[in-house]
């Protein structure tokens, strides 16, 4: 009997030391196993000849805008975690993107589970088999695109952590991230679900140093406006925390610096924000920065639209008005005294517009270290990925033939979604004193007349060529 009740102690010991082993607890550093489960069902997925890997972006073009897809195929998608609810900012939720250190694009998933950061930890290689599974947007019009594994009614519900045992597998590989740089003024629908940081920024002077991160007084999230040095401006942009963060009560920092985190949307699909994965990705213990000073520099060439003849195809001298695609022309516009010009894809009825206005050209060997600047404005902008505005220099444009000239891309702030309607966005300064001879700037839009998702408008004022 002895003997018996020994056996049975050392079994429940046995028994126990296994369970908790399996169990979650408040150890937050990164899990170095997998379940025997998973393991099997990864390599199972894996080795399967029917089932084809196919990229996050593949995933992301199967939704039909409004609607819920089911995925039928036998395809499966691999991804890296952007996200973390650590802090809990994010909920039954986290992000994936195509590549730990130079993302293009991103997706959420949507998991029944809490705590995911217990398994699916930040930069954790994830492969998901998609058949049976949805896309489509948890929150229907927040352009926020989502892998769900249930519907209701026109949007996803989340995938049930049984399911997602089966079929949402990460594999040993966990990748630090390197979050990407970029400005507040570029970001764009692209960068939804992508980790990324921004320098040079800081949080608005009527709250930096005194608020919290959330306000007391509201229910679930709360946005905060931050800026950037931007040019000869400042750059708005927000970040938005969840009222159960675990950084809530810390008081926004007074300085400036550099902040990261993930793009996505407000609960609406009004505005990107930037969420946080935990506090400690704030970083701005540096002096706050102040835009540039106009009187520091010299003006080349300069056109203000202010001569504008309101909603009339734009004829300025020396100017290139050029339809590439579909009968729409940029236009010249006015309001309230203020000129630019416009290019408008809304009731063209063109499947395709393609427009082009080019500057008149400007003699690059009179002068050194010049830049460009210019700003830009944009309305009812619905899809900023395919709905765009471009710019461009050329130094063998002809002055008439525009599609025979060699066009190099010029990165600039331009708007975008996330900026508010008829808000001008400083480009920033260019740096275009490599080029000699003649030079022309081109702006090249490109959208739909037929599709409503693409028919946007973009305003461009105040087009400068500098010298410092």
């Amino acid at each position: 009997m002895k003997t018996i009740n020994i056996l049975k102690l050392v079994a429940i010991f046995l028994f126990v030391g296994i369970f908790t082993a399996c169990v979650h607890d408040d150890d937050y550093s990164i899990p170095s196993d997998l379940g025997v489960v998973e393991n099997l069902n990864l390599n199972a997925l894996l080795a399967n000849p029917d089932f084809q890997e196919v990229s996050i972006q593949y995933v992301k073009d199967l939704y039909v805008n409004g609607e819920v897809h089911a995925i039928a195929s036998e395809i499966y998608v691999k991804g890296y975690v952007s996200s973390s609810d650590v802090s809990g900012n994010f909920y039954k939720e986290f992000f994936l993107q195509d590549d730990p250190t130079n993302p293009t694009v991103g997706i959420k998933v949507l998991i029944n589970m809490t705590d995911t950061f217990a398994k699916f930890n930040l930069g954790r290689e994830v492969y998901i088999n998609l058949q049976d599974l949805y896309i489509g947007e948890s929150k229907n019009g927040d352009g926020v695109t989502a892998i769900g594994g249930a519907v209701d009614v026109d949007e996803v519900d989340g995938i049930s952590e049984n399911r997602a045992n089966l079929q949402v597998l990460r594999s040993a590989v966990t990748t630090p991230l390197t979050a990407l740089p970029v400005t507040f003024s570029q970001i764009n629908g692209a960068h939804v679900g992508i980790y990324v940081t921004v320098s040079d920024a800081q949080f608005a002077s009527n709250i930096a140093g005194t608020d919290p991160f959330v306000s007391p007084y509201d229910d679930f999230d709360s946005p905060r406006t931050m800026e950037s040095c931007e040019g000869f401006g400042y750059t708005n942009f927000i970040l938005e925390s969840s009222t159960f963060a675990n950084f809530k009560d810390f008081v926004l920092p007074a300085g400036g610096g550099t902040i990261a985190g993930v793009i996505a949307k407000d609960y609406y699909g009004d505005n990107f924000v930037l969420v946080l994965n935990t506090v400690n990705d704030v970083n701005m213990d540096d002096s706050r920065c102040t835009p540039l000073d106009i009187n520091d520099f010299t003006y080349i060439f300069s056109e203000d639209f202010n001569t504008a003849v309101d909603n009339t195809n734009l004829n300025l001298t020396d100017w290139v008005n050029f339809a590439e695609e579909g009968s729409e022309l940029w236009t010249e516009q006015a309001y309230q005294g203020n000129g630019y010009a416009e290019f408008s894809a809304y009731n063209t009825n063109d499947v395709s517009n393609i427009g082009w206005l080019i500057s008149p050209g400007i003699d690059m060997d009179a002068q050194s270290n010049e830049y460009l600047n210019f700003k830009t404005a944009q309305h009812h902008l619905d899809d900023d990925v395919n709905n765009t505005l471009e710019v461009f220099v050329s130094t063998d444009f002809d002055g008439i033939d525009v599609l025979a000239a060699t066009w190099t891309p010029i990165s600039a702030n331009i708007a975008n979604e996330s900026s508010s309607w008829y808000d001008f966005i400083d480009s920033g300064l260019i740096d275009v004193s490599s080029y000699s001879g003649t030079m022309y700037v081109g702006f090249k839009f490109v959208g739909s007349g037929t599709d409503s998702s693409l028919d946007g408008s973009y305003h461009v004022e105040d087009l400068s060529i500098l010298a410092n």
